[in-house]
């Protein structure tokens, strides 16, 4: 038995105490341990996958950088699930934000009376997109344009480019989590703007 699956057999609490000693493989048995069923606890709640990733590799960095503030008598399995959950939480609160800001924008838009204005609005949210869009890395703006703007499949864009259809997925993965942060904190201005002029012209109050 190696070392590594020596630690598999030491409990939770030992693992704590080993991890405030600055101890790798302490932290490598730990994250073997709750890695799998954090996982799966966080996709009963949302199956976006790529975001459950994040979140964990959040907590598990969090848990390294932090250990020496631990409590070596802490319960580790309801702690990391309770990181999770209010990880998760939030993730699905920033999303239900989101999905409000979107669809008051649009019944926004749908309501204009003048089809000229209505087209104006969406010029100039397209003006915001491709800005974002020309701000992201020379090789993943490459990418992401190709994918959305000429329509070529993952497979073309690596033969096209010489680069792996894995480079390519994980590319254009990359530009869709920054654009959807930069994006978000745009709509979510729209949205209190929108709340501000609903309020003041009593859209709310009908």
């Amino acid at each position: 038995m190696n070392t590594v699956d020596a630690y598999e057999t030491y409990s939770d609490e030992e693992l704590v105490i080993l991890l405030q000693q600055d101890d790798h493989d302490a932290y490598t048995a730990i994250y073997n341990r709750y890695s799998e069923l954090l996982q799966k606890h966080a996709l009963r709640k949302t199956a976006d996958l790529d975001a459950v990733k994040d979140i964990l590799q959040d907590i598990f960095t969090n848990l390294w950088y932090n250990r020496h503030a631990l409590n070596p008598t802490i319960q580790l399995g309801p702690y990391l699930y309770i990181a999770v959950r209010n990880r998760v939480f939030n993730l699905m609160h920033h999303q239900q934000i989101k999905n409000k800001s979107m669809e008051a924008l649009q019944s926004f838009i749908n309501e204009s009376p003048a089809p000229a204005d209505r087209l104006t609005r969406e010029k100039e949210l397209a003006i915001i997109i491709e800005k974002e869009i020309d701000e992201l890395p020379t090789k993943m703006r490459e990418i992401f344009i190709l994918s959305r703007h000429a329509h070529l499949s993952h497979i073309e864009i690596a033969t096209q480019l010489n680069i792996s259809k894995q480079t390519v997925s994980k590319q254009v993965s990359n530009a869709l989590k920054i654009l959807r942060v930069r994006l978000s904190r745009f709509i979510f201005f729209i949205f209190l703007l929108l709340i501000y002029l609903f309020s003041a012209s009593g859209l709310f109050y009908r």
